[in-house]
Parts: C-alpha cells; sequence; structure tokens
C-alpha cells in the first residue's frame, strides 16, 4: 500500500513532515514515545503518536511540556469538554455508591440512562442495550437486523467508517481497515454514500444526487434480494457528507417497501455535535436501530448504546450482547450527566449560533483562497475540501497535511480526512472567540504555504 494510498484514508504518521515534526520534539517527548513505541502494537493512523499529553481540559489537551493545544479533534467524544467537573463529580459519586452492577441484575442509575436516551427520541418507542464500545454496538445491531427479519445480508456504504472489529470493517468501506485481513462477514453489500462534491454523476444538484443514490441502492435490493438491513452514518463524520431530506425520505420508504430494517450510525455525531440531538431528528425520519457512542460518556468512560424499536424486542431466547458491563454503572451516571449539561447550558442552541458564525467566516475564507474546494457544515460538524484546482476538483492531499503540521506547531490539533479534507469536530463548549482564532490560523497556513 503505497503512502498516498496511505494518505487517502487520513495516515500521514509516516511522510517527511512527520520526520520534520519529530526533529524538535523535546527530549523527555521523544523519550515517552519511543517508550510507547516498545509498550504497543503498532497500527495504521494510531502509531507512531504525535506527542505525549499530559492533561485534558475544556476545549485543549496540554503535552509533557506544557503546550497548550485547542483540539479540533478529540476522537469526536468530547461534546461537552474534557474533564467537564459536572460529569467527574456524577462518576465519583456513582464509584462511591455503586461502582458495578453484575450481570441479571439492574439498579436505578442505568434504567434512567436507558429513558433519558428514549426520551431524547422522536417517538419514544425504543427498548436499549448498551455496550462498551461502538464497535461493539455496531456488530450488536447487525445481529438484531437478523434476528428480526430472518435475513443476514446487509447494505452499508462504500468509504464509511462503522468500527474496527472484524464485523464492523465487513460492512466498513475504508480499505485500510480491511487490508490483508482475508475473508470478511458473508453477506455485505455496499451502496453508493451521498456526496455531494464527489459523485459518479457529476452533478451539484442535492436532489439529483440523492435520487442516483437511492435508484442504485433499489436496483440493488431487487437484484440482490434477502436484504435485511441498510446500515448508514446520516451524516459521515469524517468528511461531512450531508444529504438533503429527501433522501432520508426516500430510503424510509424503500425499507418499509422491502421489509428491511433501517440502521443509523450516530457514533460520533450525535448528541448536538450536528446540530440537532440526534442526527436523524433533522430530516425527519427515525430509523429502526440507532447506535450510539463516543461523546455518550461524558468524554471519560467509554460507553455506547443500541436503540431498537420496540416492535423489534424479539430475541429474548438469545444473548444478544451478554456484556460484563451491559448494565453500566459508571456509564449510565455519564449519560444523565452529560445530557442534564448540555440540557441545562443550552448546548444545542448554542451549537446552532456557533455554526453559523463558521459557516460565515468559512465562506469569507473560501473567498479569500483558491485551494478551498467545499465547505460543509452541519452544526460543529465541519469539513474544508482543499483542491489544486477548482475546476477539476483535484485533490489536494499535500497541502492538507502541510496545513495540518503547521497549525500543530502552533496549538491546533484537528483530523485529516480522505487524504485533503481538514475535518474539526470542535466540543460545544467551544467559544466564538476560539472558532475564530482557528479559523484566522488557517487563514494564516494558507497564505504563508501557498507562497
Amino acid at each position: 500500500m503505497s503512502l498516498n494510498e496511505l494518505k487517502r484514508e487520513g495516515d500521514i504518521n509516516k511522510s517527511s513532515l512527520r520526520s520534520q515534526w519529530n526533529k524538535q520534539l523535546s527530549e523527555q517527548s521523544t523519550t515517552l514515545l519511543q517508550e510507547d513505541e516498545r509498550s504497543f502494537l503498532k497500527q495504521s493512523m494510531s502509531t507512531p503518536c504525535l506527542e505525549a499529553v499530559s492533561d485534558a481540559e475544556g476545549c485543549y489537551i496540554t503535552d509533557v511540556n506544557g503546550k497548550k493545544y485547542l483540539d479540533f479533534h478529540g476522537n469526536s467524544l468530547h461534546q461537552v469538554g474534557y474533564k467537564n467537573p459536572y460529569v467527574v463529580e456524577a462518576v465519583k459519586k456513582q464509584v462511591e455508591e455503586l461502582p458495578f452492577i453484575p450481570r441479571r441484575f439492574t439498579a436505578d442509575i442505568t434504567i434512567q440512562a436507558a429513558q433519558a436516551l428514549v426520551n431524547k427520541t422522536m417517538s419514544k418507542d425504543y427498548r436499549v442495550l448498551f455496550t462498551p464500545s461502538g464497535s461493539a454496538a455496531v456488530g450488536l445491531a447487525l445481529k438484531i437486523a437478523r434476528k428480526a427479519t430472518g435475513r443476514h445480508k446487509v447494505i452499508s456504504m462504500w468509504e464509511s467508517f462503522h468500527g474496527a472489529g472484524l464485523d464492523t470493517i465487513s460492512v466498513g468501506g475504508e480499505y485500510v481497515f480491511k487490508k490483508d485481513m482475508g475473508p470478511l462477514m458473508p453477506g455485505v453489500l455496499k451502496g453508493i454514500p451521498y456526496n455531494g462534491y464527489r459523485n459518479l454523476i457529476n452533478s451539484e444538484d442535492p436532489e439529483e444526487i440523492a435520487s442516483f443514490c437511492l435508484r442504485y441502492l433499489e436496483y440493488m435490493i431487487e437484484n440482490e434480494g434477502n436484504i435485511g438491513a441498510v446500515l448508514l452514518e446520516p451524516i459521515r463524520a469524517t468528511d461531512t457528507h450531508i444529504p438533503p431530506r429527501s433522501y432520508f425520505e426516500g430510503l424510509g420508504r424503500i425499507c418499509d417497501q422491502n421489509g428491511i430494517l433501517l440502521i443509523f450510525d450516530e457514533i460520533p455525531t450525535a448528541l448536538y455535535r450536528s446540530g440537532t440531538f440526534y442526527v436523524h431528528q433533522q430530516f425527519g425520519v427515525e430509523p429502526d436501530i440507532l447506535v450510539l457512542g463516543k461523546g455518550l460518556g461524558g468524554g471519560i468512560i467509554p460507553q455506547a448504546a443500541v436503540l431498537v424499536k420496540t416492535e423489534y424486542d424479539c430475541a429474548g431466547d438469545i444473548s444478544l450482547g451478554h456484556y460484563t458491563h451491559e448494565k453500566p454503572a459508571l456509564g449510565s451516571a455519564a449519560i444523565l450527566a452529560t445530557i442534564d449539561y448540555i440540557d441545562d447550558h443550552k448546548l444545542g442552541e448554542r451549537c446552532q449560533v456557533l455554526s453559523a458564525f463558521m459557516r460565515d467566516e468559512l465562506n469569507k475564507l473560501a473567498e479569500r483562497h483558491e485551494c478551498i474546494g467545499d465547505i460543509r457544515i452541519a452544526g460543529l460538524l465541519i469539513s474544508i475540501e482543499l483542491v489544486k484546482d477548482k475546476g477539476t476538483k483535484e485533490r489536494h492531499d499535500d497541502l492538507a497535511e502541510r496545513v495540518l503540521y503547521y497549525c500543530l506547531e502552533r496549538g491546533l490539533s484537528f483530523k485529516v480526512s480522505g487524504g485533503n479534507c481538514l475535518t474539526w469536530h470542535p466540543p460545544l463548549v467551544v467559544t466564538e472567540e476560539e472558532l475564530w482564532c482557528a479559523v484566522s490560523l488557517v487563514d494564516e497556513a494558507f497564505t504563508a504555504l501557498g507562497k
């Protein structure tokens, strides 16, 4: 696999720019990174590490040298900020009162957490299972779909990500997770994801693109048969592609007509990250199964959940999610504290205001720099796609990487997706001033690197 192919998946850990970055690290950082490499298995996109950190609070991470980074990456789990005092206190209290709930028992805290998630849905017609990770939650959703429909086939999307387990890389659409893995889970077919900027019909009309994707999906269903579920990210987290409402209306109709369950993976995008508590609420179509994770644990506890429409509560004769932490005391406390904090501090409304601010600022940025091919924003899910030429839309991977390191050196961290997209997931507690500083720094980077 070539470096360019790796960069297409976001892996830039072995480039010449990374080598230059390593040369400026302190002795303490270098020692810790060397110890890290001796301690952990290597894997693409995670190793070698950038730096060693000593703290994470609010919107910032701090490295061992005391340098702070405004973190617009955060593994998409810091909606309420790092070390949120409200969540920390709730988890501490739970540790002292009831740290663990053994299997076959329950407690008020975990029932409250499940009900809180259901109460945030439009229909309030769901049952819940908790899992320790998003990947496990997606696997559980696939099992429920098989049990409920009696069909094992599932349609997921190219370029998607649903986790790193063997089942979830099967339904995922990124090659770097499947390389050398041999036979994967049978019955998985790949549909064409919505992409308003790069698509097979070279269209810029959202309705036309949505119609094309849906027609292809129907073609797959008609010619394959025995499809039990369609799985997708309503808004793709990595490069923020946002389908029109008609896409979801058509998706719901197709699934209903064919007895297919609709599964939405909102692991990195729920909890107002996209502008609504659950992403699908802005499109008016509820899934049969909803998968949550990442920020669900308040940036502290690894926590995920599966919400299933009540009519598909049909697996009482099998062990669907026989997890050690299937009734998580600490995770439930974190869930409740996170939701309360979001509601009490009106972070949903705040997200909408900040989103409008960012849209204006980034549109101004695009007017100043020809390298910006497209800007996509939903709430505080932000993607800036860099191109060499706006007409040809040729990806500018090299510039994206150079901008990343320019910003890292000056204290801004974010993800590069698809090789050429600057992907920003700032926490909902970010200030307008911090957002403006990030835009200004990228503006500065484009000007400096363009020369």
